[in-house]
């Protein structure tokens, strides 16, 4: 006895009915994102100075990166100066970062994808631009590693602790998140 496809109970699925249920799922998330996100930063999205800090950091990085690498006798010194300056920062932002996450989560649900990486709390444009200038960060700092090893070069890598802890300050500050629920109370016996 062969069962026929129509013979099928309705609660099975085909892998393409499947698949299609998960983009229309997809697709109607992706638009409620974005009617929130118009909702809550329509007018104009908050920040700014945050990715123009970012992007000034990693450029200025860049050019002591490629000083360094290109003269590292004449330029070692800044490079230093800058990477572990920059870490220094990035450290105590992060530090303020994780403080003022503590205290907004009492009302916000936070996680740390939404946190430090912007997912799900930050309008599209301000997750690629500072993201972008987290990676470009790593980039640069894996590269004047790379390009002379065994070197203070090597302290770049410290550097990509500022552009994280901007992207979790932009979070902390404008971020939208969903708000905590009440835990329903425990009867007690």
């Amino acid at each position: 006895m062969s069962s026929s496809p129509e013979e099928k109970t309705p609660s099975k699925q085909t892998a393409a009915q499947a698949r299609a249920e998960f983009e229309a799922n997809r697709a109607a998330s992706a638009e409620a994102r974005r009617e929130r996100m118009d909702a809550a930063f329509g007018g104009g999205i908050p920040g700014r100075a945050i990715g123009v800090i970012s992007w000034s950091a990693t450029a200025v990085f860049a050019v002591v990166t490629a000083a360094a690498v290109i003269n590292p006798e004449q330029f070692i010194g800044e490079f230093f100066l800058v990477a572990v300056g920059f870490f220094a920062a990035g450290s105590l932002l992060f530090a303020a970062d994780i403080a003022l996450a503590a205290a907004r989560s009492r009302d916000d649900l936070m996680g740390i994808g939404g946190l430090f990486f912007l997912s799900g709390c930050a309008p599209r444009s301000v997750q690629l631009s500072l993201l972008g200038s987290l990676i470009a960060q790593l980039v640069i700092a894996c590269s004047g590693a790379a390009a002379r090893p065994f070197t203070p070069l090597a302290f770049g890598i410290l550097v990509p602790v500022l552009g994280l802890s901007l992207c979790g300050f932009w979070a902390v500050r404008y971020g939208l998140f969903p708000a905590q629920q009440p835990e329903p109370a425990r009867r007690r016996s």
